[in-house]
């Protein structure tokens, strides 16, 4: 059993950064794929980034997200840079025992019970 934990969100200015982590207490977390989603009021939750032996962005983050990894420190990390108030939402880690990253929350049988993330203007 793979419990996350996300970590990290709090209110920042426009144009602020963010570190988010998300801890996992599950046992070989370095054959997860892992990912990042959001979702803000009244919209879907969407895919924002995954890393398996790669990366993947959704095209709205790249260049401003980065994901990345500690498998010593079994956590994912998203660093969040040039934040805009459309940003604001609530952001979840999943994860799941796949070989590539998808962009489907179906695909994820793992979630974490979010961080709030808030970009004010």
């Amino acid at each position: 059993q793979v419990q996350l934990v996300e970590s990290g969100g709090r209110l920042v200015q426009t144009g602020g950064s963010l570190r988010l982590s998300c801890a996992s207490s599950g046992r070989s977390f370095s054959s997860y794929v892992m990912a990042w989603f959001r979702q803000a009021p009244g919209k879907e939750r969407e895919f924002l980034s995954g890393i398996s032996s790669n990366t993947r962005y959704a095209e709205s983050v790249k260049g401003r997200f980065t994901i990345s990894r500690d498998n010593a420190k079994n956590t994912v990390y998203l660093q969040m840079n040039s934040l805009k108030p459309e940003d604001t939402a609530v952001y979840y880690c999943a994860a799941d025992r796949t070989i590539f990253v998808r962009t489907t929350q179906s695909a994820y049988g793992y979630w974490g019970q979010g961080t709030q993330v808030t970009v004010s203007s």
